[in-house]
């Protein structure tokens, strides 16, 4: 993919964050373009998950500024820059028990419709919530469970039913954190595909994730913080191949050497 003669959909501009003494993330800057599935990676404390919380107003940059089709997101709240368009499915699933899947999913719509909780939750048998929800299922290919529970779901499951609750809000821009992380590689591969599948249906998505053959096989354009910093951005192939990446991130191995080692880790840490 091409960003010649595109404007960013998203900007992240000398985007620092403290905590305390600590640097978090160090003068991070990238664009991510209309369309795009973008990779972000690196080792683990590197400072991934504090970038995307800061374009979520989770946590506030420092220094820096982040903008969303050329409109500053700096001193928005969360729910403002959800409305703005951003959205994000967590690493760790946190659906409503209770309520059935499909419920879930059109309370998620309902929020996106309404900006309010209680007023979803008033209005969530509502038709048009009920169909959306009924779409984003078929979207992630969960429809079959719309009527159960999510707690007799496996993991597998109930990452599909985050990914929809996230979608039901219709985001400019989709951020998706571990989305495979605890998912043997059979799992693995199918969500990755469908993540692939929705970003062909036009869906603009930053995926971190640490499943190095996945990130390979769907992402576009990859961006590579260590301790902070940006170290590389460009073509996957060619950012894994690059020395300083392979250094820091991979400890040295080839692509196929990582992609192996990367896999097992993260089975290793979830068994």
């Amino acid at each position: 993919m091409t960003s010649a003669n595109k404007t960013p959909l998203l900007s992240a501009n000398g985007v620092t964050v403290r905590f305390g003494g600590l640097t978090a993330i160090d003068n991070v800057s990238f664009d991510v373009y209309p369309g795009e599935l973008l990779g972000l990676i690196g080792p683990n404390g590197a400072g991934k998950t504090t970038m995307l919380r800061a374009i979520t107003g989770v946590v506030r940059a420092t220094e820096g500024n982040v903008t969303l089709e050329g409109e500053s997101l700096n001193g928005l709240p969360i729910h403002k820059r959800i409305q703005k368009g951003l959205s994000l499915s967590q690493q760790l699933v946190k659906p409503f028990r209770e309520i059935s899947v499909l419920d879930n999913v059109a309370l998620a719509a309902g929020v996106a419709r309404t900006h309010s909780p209680l007023k979803s939750l008033m209005h969530v048998s509502q038709k048009e919530e009920e169909a959306i929800g009924r779409q984003m299922l078929e979207r992630v290919g969960i429809a079959a469970h719309a009527d159960q529970k999510p707690g007799i779901q496996p993991l597998g499951i109930l990452k599909r039913l985050e990914m929809a609750r996230a979608l039901a809000l219709k985001p400019k821009l989709f951020l998706l954190d571990e989305p495979l992380a605890g998912l043997n590689s059979k799992e693995a591969n199918a969500l990755a595909t469908t993540i692939a599948e929705i970003n062909r249906q036009g869906v603009t998505i930053i995926l971190i994730e640490h499943n190095l053959g996945e990130v390979m096989r769907i992402c576009q354009r990859l961006v590579v913080l260590d301790n902070g910093r940006k170290i590389a951005s460009g073509e996957p192939r060619a950012v894994m191949n690059d020395p300083a990446v392979r250094a820091a991130y991979l400890g040295g191995d080839t692509i196929a050497e990582a992609g192996v080692k990367e896999t097992a880790h993260a089975g290793d840490a979830h068994a």
